[in-house]
């Protein structure tokens, strides 16, 4: 698939177009909404190129998804098939291939049976695997990984995802394909964005799973790391619920609410499909519920397992 490198659009421009076809919230002024919209001008993100790749259509994407048996990465793959893209999943256990309970709707917990969906059996721990599903025709690549520190390991989510920078390299895609990252909010500067509870927590019982969370981000926000030149979104979404998608999607400053993994989805796809997303090689912190409660919508998952 040919492609054409191009300048960056203004973010006053590319919001607005984001928010015309994707239901994302464009910005706001100050003060007019609960939940601050935020200008992406964190003084620690990274400074970026003035060109970034040129984004691939739903309709024409080979996208592959890590973590797309898990909550959000279900939703990936549901909603991206809806789209017309081709999506590949590894997955430790194909059997867990079903839609999720947002976007699926009545037929949640149903196979997913789909022409363009491919689902391959691997870890994505085993660089071997994550090479098998990265190929020269990879448009876009989601990693939604996710788990318990006891269950994956203390360092699944930067081992993993530095399998997958690699891979993108293997197969020279690492400068057209678009990458997002979900991490969660709390992770790497947005501390202070997490409500105070949720700091408690961090620093102590969850204390294992940041520090991975925060090396995963590193990767591509960090000096030197192996995917700061790719075409990267590392999306810090809220406390995560299984309802189904609002379409509502604040970028805030402010401390994080609520928001719907379907809703996490959709923001996800924006950065791989959308030509004029406008948070690409940065880090925005996500929610549809800003900056005013914080929903414990759990359903057998632990709040920020992806």
């Amino acid at each position: 698939l040919e492609r054409s490198r191009r300048s960056r659009p203004t973010m006053s421009a590319a919001a607005s177009a984001l928010s015309a076809r994707s239901n994302i919230a464009a910005p706001v002024p100050r003060g007019v909404a609960a939940s601050r919209v935020a200008k992406c001008a964190r003084s620690s993100r990274v400074a970026r190129s003035v060109v970034v790749a040129k984004a691939t259509p739903a309709e024409k994407s080979d996208i592959v998804v890590f973590g797309g048996t898990g909550g959000t990465g279900s939703e990936c793959v549901v909603q991206a098939l809806r789209r017309g893209a081709k999506v590949t999943v590894l997955a430790r256990d194909p059997s867990k291939m079903r839609q999720p309970p947002g976007t699926g709707g009545a037929n949640e917990g149903a196979p997913i049976s789909d022409p363009n969906l491919t689902v391959v059996r691997g870890n994505v721990s085993n660089p071997e695997d994550v090479a098998k599903v990265i190929t020269k025709d990879t448009t876009g690549v989601v990693v939604s990984l996710g788990g318990k520190t006891k269950d994956v390991g203390a360092t699944m989510l930067t081992d993993g995802t530095t399998n997958v920078i690699n891979a993108m390299k293997a197969a020279g895609i690492a400068d057209d394909a678009r990458i997002a990252i979900v991490t969660s909010i709390g992770a790497g500067d947005s501390a202070n964005q997490a409500p105070i509870v949720f700091r408690v927590l961090m620093a102590t019982v969850m204390r294992s799973i940041f520090n991975d969370k925060n090396n995963q981000e590193q990767l591509f926000l960090g000096p030197g790391g192996p995917g700061r030149n790719t075409e990267f979104c590392v999306v810090r979404p809220g406390g995560l619920g299984l309802g189904p998608p609002t379409g509502v999607v604040n970028v805030i400053d402010g401390e994080a609410g609520s928001i719907a993994r379907a809703d996490v989805a959709d923001f996800c796809l924006g950065a791989l499909f959308e030509e004029e997303f406008p948070y690409i090689g940065k880090a925005p912190c996500i929610s549809s519920v800003g900056g005013t409660s914080w929903t414990k919508d759990r359903g057998g998952k632990g709040m920020m397992e992806a």
